[in-house]
């Protein structure tokens, strides 16, 4: 993975990541010497994106097949509680949740 100085982002704009983006998926930008950020274009972000969604989807989808969650509740109550937590309302803790599964 290429890297631009922010030294060379100051001087030479946007164009010094262009470069180095037609080349590559990512640019490391450096800030004294050090990695600092990284830059992509936003199709590839969005790609990542998505599959961290996915993932977390999957994962969701495994607990829930093992039984391996706390609370339960229906659409009603899981929305009241968001907006109790949300408001401030109600601390947001799973030592009392509404009702709990045999896990």
């Amino acid at each position: 993975m290429q890297v631009v100085t922010a030294n060379e982002l100051k001087t030479k704009g946007v164009n010094s990541l262009e470069k180095v983006l037609d080349q590559e998926d990512e640019a490391i930008i450096s800030v004294r010497g050090k990695p600092r950020y990284v830059v992509m274009e936003l199709e590839q972000y969005d790609r990542l994106r998505e599959a961290e969604i996915f993932l977390a989807w999957q994962e969701a989808r495994n607990d829930y097949k093992k039984g391996d969650y706390e609370i339960v509740e229906n659409v009603g109550e899981h929305i009241k509680r968001l907006e109790n937590e949300l408001s401030g309302e109600a601390e947001v803790s799973l030592e009392n949740p509404p009702s709990v599964a045999n896990v």
